[in-house]
């Protein structure tokens, strides 16, 4: 006897409508939770919310464009023509309108980290007047718990799924697509998006826990090195279950979303464990003690 879950839930709200769904229902709701996790953050170092309501003008937009251009750029298909399944895809650079189409699915969580970074780094110029490591060490608990519901978001979706399992907590990912079926039956298949989801759930709980009972928020990049640790190493481990988006990826040791994750998880390693010079240390604490500007 096979054991294994039956997934049969529908991303749709209102049947023949594509959107409202389930899905955008948890993309937006790990927005809002995020939201209100960095409120608590900000309130707590006397920061107005004026702050906070700039810094969502800026990261809620990077996420969604970022993540879609990551997914054009880094996945594709580019040009028309035929995958490995014989199935014909339209090429993004040949059909470039298709690129807007959000809705269709195609988002690349490295192509939102890219763009976040660009965003959170103007912001730290422009609007707030603090080092870029300070921002970044209290945006990680947020964006760790919002891409919790994303990834929720994805298993009610039967999206970003994983390999054929015997475990038995396999996955029947009935909506999946003629192209996960094997010999014309669902299979139990990893569920690769709730692996993903618990390690970021995982990851906020230590990042949470990091800034509120801990000196780490005073550290420069300490939070921030200790999120790219956890939620990329558990990209990269995870990606060896999952179904690779490209072509490329049935040949390749590693697949694309393993070679984006390396940086990552280096830039992790360094700032988690570096000790940081007294000068920096100094200048760093200098610029955090100065009055934020009116605005």
């Amino acid at each position: 006897m096979e054991l294994a879950i039956d997934w049969k839930v529908d991303s749709q709200l209102i049947d023949g409508w594509s959107t409202p769904n389930l899905y955008g229902l948890l993309f937006v709701g790990g927005m809002i939770i995020g939201y209100y996790v960095i409120k608590r953050m900000f309130k707590s170092e006397g920061i107005s919310e004026k702050y906070l309501d700039k810094l969502l003008l800026y990261v809620v937009p990077a996420t969604i464009i970022g993540a879609r251009l990551g997914h054009v750029l880094f996945y594709g298909p580019y040009h028309d023509g035929f995958n490995a399944k014989g199935q014909f895809e339209e090429g993004y650079f040949d059909h470039p309108m298709s690129i807007f189409k959000v809705w269709e699915g195609g988002l690349a969580s490295h192509g939102a980290a890219f763009m976040i970074l660009i965003m959170l780094y103007v912001y730290s110029k422009k609007v707030i007047h603090r080092p870029m490591l300070w921002i970044l060490d209290r945006i990680v608990a947020p964006i760790a718990i919002a891409g919790c519901f994303i990834r929720l978001g994805n298993l009610v979706n039967h999206e970003i799924i994983g390999v054929p399992t015997n475990l038995p907590w396999g996955f029947n990912f009935f909506h999946a697509g003629p192209e996960y079926l094997v010999d014309g039956k669902v299979v139990p298949r990893h569920p690769a998006q709730l692996y993903e989801s618990i390690t970021y759930l995982f990851s906020f709980i230590v990042l949470f826990r990091m800034f509120w009972k801990t000196p780490a928020k005073a550290i420069p990049g300490r939070l921030f090195g200790m999120f790219m640790i956890l939620i990329w190493t558990a990209r990269f481990v995870i990606e060896f279950i999952k179904v690779g988006q490209t072509d490329r990826d049935d040949s390749w040791a590693l697949n694309t979303g393993q070679l984006l994750s390396i940086p990552f998880i280096l830039i992790g390693l360094y700032l988690t464990f570096r000790k940081v010079p007294e000068k920096e240390q100094a200048k760093f604490d200098e610029a955090v003690a100065k009055p934020l500007p009116l605005k």
